[in-house]
């Protein structure tokens, strides 16, 4: 199972100017994460609450339809691409950076057992697009194309250029290399799903993109290029049973939550650095960020009153990051909390030659890079405490798709605690819609005419 270790935060470690005495706070907070954590299971099958992504682990029909449907398809296509953005995107290239080879899509076919290369369009940059389609075939192409709304700038304007360009290859054959992940009832893009006869799958009411992970917009891809899905549902079943339990001592996603919530409310440590010490993890903190920053960067609260809250998440990786961060990290603003994620075992091993063994590299002989990685982590640790610094670490045994499920349901369990901790609404996100609004008038959508007027004298680009 996931460990968590919270020591690193202790004042009797780190001082008590910057520390928490653990045990007291969780004393004090004990019936408060009670109710907050009784209160999100009670809610979970409640329409309009966006809590359905909590269900997940325990609804096989979309594991049943992306097998089908992966077997249908199996051998007709060398490659998938992956056009969304945001949550449509990044737990999918999380998971499968973390579980497939490093070099996935260098690998020949037969090195990949025949499973196709995944390629994600996660941005509108027009070089990235013309590079990619550059190297692609097309016509071996299977194409997902992923938004909840239908009508998500970025994706469907990826989606008119890809479908232009293999229906001038295809002709009425390009349906068949199209697959639409989106609601099941409204939106643009399924209505031209329905008109176009593409193979659909959906997006879940309630699951906003950010929670979306575990559903087709995840589990999709992941079988098409031969992960094991039933793995993936293991290992949240068995983490969602955990996270179950309402006493603080024992669920380890509220102590998380509660500790954050504490040195940001209590210390003015206001910046969460994620840091994995494993490089096939690192967009797993590219996923956290935006967990993080959408559900809990608000305004107001539920009440109504404007607070302006929410932690800053950032992004570093062990060991290359102690090379460009630390010194920040150590002697600058002490208002950060840095998030270790550690592997117990890797799946390789790499020796050091004993060579140079009277020189002042010596020492590294024998060794493996393992040891090294642990000694780094080790080490980066053991610095932020000299200086006072606050750091929690997330234990995984392995990276398989048993644990790197539980990685992500705990940080999501994580961040809807936190959430009512600071007592905001964790499921919105009121200035994403804003920004899209804004968008669509500049664009010339219809409709939109007066935004387009209204933000003229904001653009300082012109």
């Amino acid at each position: 199972m996931l460990e968590l270790d919270i020591r690193g935060v202790s004042g009797s470690i780190i001082g008590e100017e910057n520390g928490l005495n653990i045990q007291e706070e969780f004393e004090k907070y004990r019936t408060k994460i009670a109710e907050i954590i009784t209160d999100l299971y009670k809610k979970k099958d409640t329409a309009g609450e966006g809590l359905q992504w909590m269900n997940l682990a325990y609804s096989q029909e979309t594991s049943w339809y992306v097998k089908e449907y992966a077997a249908l398809v199996e051998n007709r296509f060398d490659n998938i691409l992956i056009l969304g953005i945001g949550g449509s995107a990044l737990g999918g290239i999380a998971v499968t950076h973390a579980l497939l080879h490093p070099y996935w899509n260098m690998l020949s076919k037969e090195e990949r057992n025949g499973f196709p290369r995944i390629f994600f369009l996660d941005n509108i940059d027009p070089d990235q697009i013309n590079g990619l389609l550059d190297i692609l075939d097309l016509r071996k192409t299977l194409v997902n194309v992923i938004t909840k709304s239908g009508d998500t700038t970025e994706t469907m304007a990826q989606y008119m250029i890809i479908k232009d360009r293999l229906e001038k290859e295809l002709d009425d054959d390009y349906r068949k290399n199209i697959i639409v992940t989106t609601d099941k009832k409204t939106g643009i893009l399924r209505q031209i799903s329905e008109q176009e006869g593409y193979k659909t799958f959906v997006v879940p009411d309630d699951i906003g993109g950010r929670f979306s992970v575990f559903t087709a917009v995840g589990l999709l891809p992941f079988t098409l290029v031969g992960i094991n899905i039933d793995e993936i549902i293991d290992g949240l079943k068995d983490i969602d049973q955990a996270l179950r339990n309402p006493d603080i001592n024992e669920n380890i996603a509220a102590q998380n939550a509660l500790v954050h919530y504490l040195l940001d409310t209590k210390y003015g440590k206001n910046i969460t650095v994620m840091m994995p010490y494993s490089d096939k993890l690192k967009y797993v903190a590219d996923w956290f960020i935006q967990l993080w920053a959408e559900s809990l960067g608000k305004s107001s609260t539920i009440d109504g009153n404007m607070i302006h809250t929410g932690p800053t998440p950032i992004k570093a990786i062990g060991a290359t990051d102690q090379h460009s961060q630390m010194q920040l990290f150590n002697e600058g603003p002490n208002n950060k909390i840095i998030n270790f994620i550690r592997v117990g075992e890797f799946d390789t091993t790499v020796e050091i030659p004993q060579i140079f063994q009277y020189t002042g590299i010596g020492y590294l002989g024998g060794k493996t890079m393992n040891d090294l990685m642990n000694a780094e982590a080790d080490s980066t640790q053991a610095s932020l405490i000299d200086y006072s610094r606050p750091t929690i670490t997330i234990k995984m045994p392995k990276i398989n798709g048993y644990y790197i499920a539980q990685l992500l349901y705990m940080l999501e369990m994580q961040t809807a605690i936190a959430g009512a901790l600071y007592n905001v609404n964790t499921f919105n996100n009121p200035s994403v819609e804003q920004t899209r609004n804004y968008t669509y008038a500049l664009m010339g959508r219809v409709g939109y005419e007066e935004s387009a007027n209204a933000i003229k004298d904001k653009i300082l680009s012109v």
